[in-house]
């Protein structure tokens, strides 16, 4: 088991921001395009957070154009080039599935103030 673990270590990313879920987040990842690369930033709320180490990942959830578009981060991915939390959320719940039935204002998340 030990092998392993330090196997796992050398590849997690040791500066990640405090994120939880209700947070408001913009997640910056390496999208290549053929020969070239180029950073594609997507921004939405954490509606879950699964597993935990090397395999550790955040759904995040943003509406575009009135349709709600969910995306599966792996948070210690190389092509995810940083995390960057944008407001905190005050949640009750360890998985935000309910926003997924809910439109407009109806659909946010109260900040949390510290």
């Amino acid at each position: 088991m030990d092998l392993i673990k330090t196997l796992t270590e050398q590849y997690m990313k040791k500066e990640l921001p405090e994120m939880n879920v209700g947070d408001t987040v913009r997640v910056t990842l390496r999208v290549k395009e053929g020969t070239r690369e180029r950073n594609q930033v997507f921004e939405g709320t954490i509606i879950a957070r699964k597993h935990g180490g090397i395999n550790e990942s955040i759904t995040v959830r943003r509406i575009s154009n009135g349709v709600g578009c969910e995306k599966v981060f792996p948070v210690h991915s190389p092509s995810i080039v940083g995390v960057e939390t944008i407001r905190h959320g005050k949640v009750r719940r360890a998985k935000l599935y309910y926003l997924r039935g809910r439109v407009g204002k109806k659909a946010k998340v109260k900040e949390l103030i510290k």
